[in-house]
């Protein structure tokens, strides 16, 4: 009778967990669907393979050759010819500006040389901020030069076109130079948007939330209150991981650090605001940071181009990876460090951190107007 008791007691208290469980309808939307979403979203990300190959091409003086290795990169499906230009000097605005990914540089008199039996030269010229990707698509590119050789009349004859590589922004092909930037951007994610979202739900549910809301402060005022801290905290913490990034990895810092840190503040406040609007639409801290989770740790790690190249990625998930504020972060963050571009070729993506701003808070301060409603 003892034993039969204990499990009869057993039993209810399951029925009760699972009633309780069932009864936080978000929550269990959450743990139902977030792995279904890790295991998706990892299976399309996690890509060594790189796609729509940005190429530009310099040819001084065009021939019979260099018009059919044109040809070829063309046909070959994953390059994408973006400009001709007559030299070389012509290419810098378009690396700066991250326009392309790969240059070839043919010399003048190609097809003469090797019709003379001589060999020939041309310069490959890589962007390899990501030295991943960069390595790849050097392959790529030697290999279809490779094949449009073979396929001449005398391969075997020894006259062949030498390829030299040069590879931009990291020449060694460090890979702490591609994942710092990333990481900078990670750690602003977690202290703005997570951190937040979670502090102002368990405001919510000790009830001080609820004390401020009626109090004479309007809305803003309360968030920008709440957010002040935060904001100084990720300041703190760009500045010491740029400190240990040039110490400790001796990552290049190539460009304007006034202007970096203006980025991360904007990048901050970005974060900061979507982290109060999840927690002015979730009824609880454990479902804020769920929230948080899936809308700003997921999508920083996976759709901004921190690890896996956004250019390989399907198209489906190249839309998305535009609403993600990393994203546009981290190509803000690699192009001062690495490159060393300024407000003129970075205005695009501050302006688009700019708008996700004012478009959250904004959401953010209605949605608190609601509550207090």
């Amino acid at each position: 009778m003892q034993r039969s008791g204990r499990l009869a007691a057993l039993k209810a208290f399951v029925v009760k967990e699972v009633r309780h469980i069932l009864r936080d309808r978000q929550t269990l939307w959450i743990l139902l669907l977030l792995p279904l979403a890790q295991v998706v979203l990892f299976g399309f990300a996690i890509r060594t393979d790189v796609n729509d190959i940005r190429l530009a091409v310099v040819e001084p003086a065009p021939d019979a050759v260099t018009a059919a290795l044109q040809a070829r990169f063309a046909g070959n499906g994953r390059f994408r010819l973006i400009a001709t230009v007559p030299t070389a000097a012509a290419l810098e605005p378009y690396f700066r500006r991250a326009d392309i990914d790969v240059a070839i540089v043919f010399e003048a008199g190609l097809a003469e040389r090797l019709a003379r039996g001589t060999p020939a030269q041309l310069q490959l010229l890589v962007d390899a901020s990501d030295p991943n990707s960069g390595t790849t698509m050097q392959t790529y590119a030697t290999a279809v030069i490779a094949g449009w050789q073979s396929e001449q009349p005398g391969a075997g004859r020894g006259v062949r076109i030498e390829p030299q590589v040069r590879m931009r922004y990291n020449p060694t092909l460090e890979s702490v130079n591609l994942f710092v930037p990333g990481l900078i951007a990670l750690v602003l994610t977690l202290v703005t948007a997570m951190m937040t979202a979670i502090s102002l739900s368990r405001e919510k549910e000790r009830g001080t939330l609820e004390i401020l809301l009626v109090s004479p402060l309007r809305p803003w005022q309360i968030i920008v209150g709440k957010v002040a801290p935060y904001l100084l905290l990720a300041f703190a913490n760009v500045a010491t991981a740029l400190f240990a990034a040039w110490v400790v990895f001796a990552v290049p810092f190539r460009g304007s650090l006034t202007l970096l840190l203006a980025a991360s503040t904007l990048y901050s406040l970005v974060g900061l605001a979507l982290g109060v609007f999840i927690a002015a639409r979730t009824p609880s801290q454990r479902a804020a940071m769920l929230f948080a989770l899936v809308g700003t740790m997921l999508p920083s790690t996976l759709l901004s181009g921190m690890i896996f190249p956004i250019t390989s990625m399907p198209e489906p998930l190249r839309v998305v990876s535009v609403i993600v504020p990393a994203r546009w972060f981290i190509v803000i963050a690699r192009g001062i460090m690495l490159k060393g571009v300024g407000f003129a070729e970075l205005w695009q993506e501050i302006a688009i951190l700019g708008v996700m701003f004012v478009v959250l808070m904004t959401a953010a301060v209605r949605s608190f107007r609601a509550r207090l409603a």
